[in-house]
């Protein structure tokens, strides 16, 4: 891990590091195969995080902690797609928005484990620089990847709110491609967003008897 974490180059000021370059490349790979509904967006995901977790371990351990917290739901998005792959018609898994309920849950979870994150980071100092940033990203980017693996849209307003504070964040703490990434994962999150939505409606339309499908 050392010659990936090494300095690959220069931009606008900022030491741009190989692993934080490489790992967010894979990232934005998952990403735009989620959009895709490719069951690969969960290994080129457990990849990225694998990638990152070298790049934040030692340095940044709460981002580390992370990382591998993504790998773990990238296993569980893998499982849950492979179960799901054929529900939506076209060999690829159907997509729809949350219950109420579900959203209700997910919102709960996520106010409760940024705070309960946040004290661990707050606790234990040398986890993160930023304790409550850093627990809100952590927690988001959980919730986001299992709504993802559920197949609701709402992952991607999830990945929205992520990106809020993801991208000043990273480039506070130096991981400028990092940055950079999140502002083209915003791009690419209100395009996912318009295509989940679109298919979605469409699976809720009734379809008439006798007539095509």
């Amino acid at each position: 891990m050392n010659t990936l974490n090494s300095e690959a180059f220069v931009l606008f000021g900022q030491h741009i590091l190989w692993s934080d370059m490489v790992g967010n490349l894979f990232g934005l790979a998952a990403l735009a195969l989620g959009w895709r509904r490719s069951i690969w967006t969960w290994p080129v995901q457990f990849l990225a995080g694998l990638i990152l977790f070298g790049a934040f371990y030692g340095h940044l351990t709460g981002s580390a902690g992370k990382q591998a917290v993504v790998m773990i739901v990238a296993l569980y998005g893998w499982w849950q797609w492979q179960r799901g792959k054929g529900q939506g018609g076209d060999g690829h898994i159907a997509v729809r928005f949350a219950t109420w309920r579900e959203r209700a849950a997910m919102a709960a979870a996520a106010a409760a484990g940024t705070v309960a994150v946040a004290l661990l980071f707050k606790a234990y100092p040398t986890l993160s620089w930023d304790p409550w940033p850093d627990a809100y990203i952590f927690v988001g980017t959980v919730i986001a990847m299992y709504a993802q693996a559920r197949g609701m849209v709402e992952f991607w307003f999830a990945w929205l709110l992520v990106d809020v504070v993801g991208v000043p964040l990273n480039f506070a703490n130096g991981y400028a491609f990092s940055g950079f990434v999140y502002v083209i994962y915003g791009a690419l999150v209100l395009w996912g967003l318009r295509d989940w939505w679109l298919r979605s409606r469409q699976a809720a339309r009734p379809t008439l008897e006798g007539a095509p499908a």
